[in-house]
């Protein structure tokens, strides 16, 4: 470019003087300079040779920012954040395609519709170690857990292990041990120094064990994290019992996202009567304004097919049966549970499988005689011959 203009001025039969501190005598002038003065000689001799007018050549006085927005090219580039990252091109200056590829293993912008190269040497964000298998990533990442709602400090704090060895696998002598241990010991009281954060962290603990013995999905588990925590900060937990509450809340949540656990089961895995958690459940509708679905008797089928070991023509049997019972109205007002050990029950007799009334309902958690009751139910509302 350097050499372009200079050989433009020789063309032109420019004499560079000096300008801003550069010698006469200095054959390499900056390439702003020189382009200036290619351009006002380039400017001077299309004057002489047309006849322009001085006034068109050599306008009115403007702003700055006048003169810079007639100079500026008229091209439309998507503005990008300074802070960020000032020197990223986001249009094609080729073809104005704005479908750029950022290659990081080579380094390279590109653009996928005419295939220019926009920029190279680009900086990798990703890590410098390379893993294959999940197992590998895992293993070589050095980053945290992510955020959960179902930890007491979200998983934000430090944690001292009690590996009493240092980074070269070597024993720690005892005066450096039992440093450490008082600093494992400060660092769990700062963790949990007030009465809110204790009060979370026996809660969250219930959950977790909660959850293991119910076999609840994670995302579940998060959900009850956030009721719990939502009635933490309304001051529905004073007074109560903090296991009520955090098993209310673990109920609400497979309420609300359909998750087969009844009220009895989640009772007995806590250790609380069944009225105290269902009053605490109470509660966490009426104060924090949570609408829940109607329980769908359907998704009650597997789990009770899967224990009492029906088959799969059996269990699509008795989806039927709760379909149709649905069009005739006969599923409001029931029980979810016992209305699909009915449904179960009537499709073991219609497809000849050998199951009690007594099987089923003691698998379901429910009484032989409300098995029964709705096995009737079914069989008139829908006129069937078992």
């Amino acid at each position: 470019m350097l050499d372009h203009y200079t050989t433009g001025l020789q063309n032109l039969r420019c004499e560079p003087g000096i300008h801003k501190g550069f010698l006469r005598e200095n054959p390499r002038f900056p390439i702003y300079l020189s382009k200036v003065l290619y351009d006002v000689c380039s400017a001077t001799l299309s004057l002489s040779s047309t006849g322009l007018r001085r006034d068109r050549l050599y306008p009115a006085r403007r702003s700055g920012r006048e003169a810079w927005e007639s100079r500026r090219p008229n091209i439309t580039t998507t503005p990008s954040t300074p802070a960020r990252n000032p020197s990223r091109v986001h249009v094609c200056p080729e073809c104005g395609g704005v479908h750029l590829i950022e290659d990081f293993d080579q380094g390279e912008t590109i653009c996928q519709d005419c295939g220019l190269v926009l920029s190279q040497n680009l900086m990798s964000r990703g890590p410098e170690w390379r893993a294959f298998t999940k197992e590998e990533k895992d293993e070589r990442g050095r980053v945290g857990i992510p955020t959960s709602f179902s930890i007491h400090d979200k998983g934000l704090s430090t944690v001292i292990d009690r590996v009493n060895r240092d980074a070269f696998g070597r024993q720690l002598p005892m005066e450096t041990r039992m440093e450490m241990l008082r600093l494992r010991k400060w660092q769990i009281r700062t963790r949990v120094h007030s009465s809110s954060d204790r009060n979370l962290a026996q809660a969250m603990a219930e959950l977790d064990r909660l959850t293991d013995k119910l076999h609840v999905p994670a995302n579940v588990k998060e959900s009850s994290a956030v009721v719990y925590r939502k009635a933490l900060d309304n001051g529905l937990v004073r007074g109560r019992s903090i296991a009520a509450i955090a098993a209310a809340s673990l109920y609400a949540a497979c309420r609300s996202s359909e998750t087969p656990r009844t009220l009895k089961e989640v009772a007995a895995a806590s250790r609380i009567k069944k009225k105290d958690v269902a009053r605490c459940y109470r509660l966490l509708l009426r104060e924090l304004e949570i609408s829940m679905p109607v329980e769908d008797p359907i998704r009650c089928i597997s789990k009770i097919a899967s224990r009492a070991e029906i088959s799969m023509q059996t269990q699509q049997s008795a989806i039927r049966v709760l379909k149709d019972a649905r069009k005739k109205g006969v599923v409001a007002g029931k029980d979810p549970m016992g209305l699909a050990a009915a449904a179960l029950y009537v499709a073991c007799v219609l497809e000849n499988e050998k199951k009690t009334q007594k099987e089923i309902a003691e698998i379901a958690n429910v009484t032989e005689v409300t098995v029964r009751n709705r096995y009737k139910g079914l069989k008139d509302a829908l006129g069937l011959a078992a």
